[in-house]
């Protein structure tokens, strides 16, 4: 008996290659996505210290993470946005980003403040669990 395990790890060309990860992950139909970062194209956190701007450009990152997948928003089953901060105002300033681009696909999701992100200055992150259109195989 043998079985598929291929695992796909893949990088979005318009994204910075100064990460030491993959954007998304793929098995079959399964995209999950590293956590987006507001990274520009060169690397860099920006724009440092805007909670809004930054769920912009890592939203930006995200949707372009899960075309590398073949995916869209739409495909997304899930996310968890994380924003460094312990105001509640600061989280409803990213998460306002975040839904206005998920426009009507209102995909569960988790919001949560945290202490701290990986990079300095990083005040969003926002990773996604999607599925790949196409046709539903079942296994016989």
């Amino acid at each position: 008996m043998t079985t598929d395990r291929t695992v796909e790890l893949l990088r979005a060309a318009t994204l910075t290659d100064d990460v030491p990860y993959a954007y998304a992950a793929a098995a079959g139909r399964l995209v999950l996505t590293a956590g987006a970062c507001p990274l520009d194209a060169q690397g860099a956190v920006t724009p440092v210290g805007d909670v809004a701007g930054q769920a912009r450009l890592v939203m930006d990152n995200l949707e372009a993470a899960l075309g590398a997948a073949g995916c869209q928003v739409s495909d997304v089953l899930k996310t968890t946005v994380y924003v460094a901060s312990s105001d509640r105002a600061d989280l409803v300033a990213a998460w306002d980003v975040v839904r206005a681009r998920f426009g009507d696909h209102d995909a569960p999701s988790t919001l949560l403040g945290v202490a701290v992100l990986g990079y300095a200055d990083q005040l969003v992150e926002v990773e996604a669990i999607a599925v790949r259109p196409g046709p539903v195989v079942l296994a016989r």
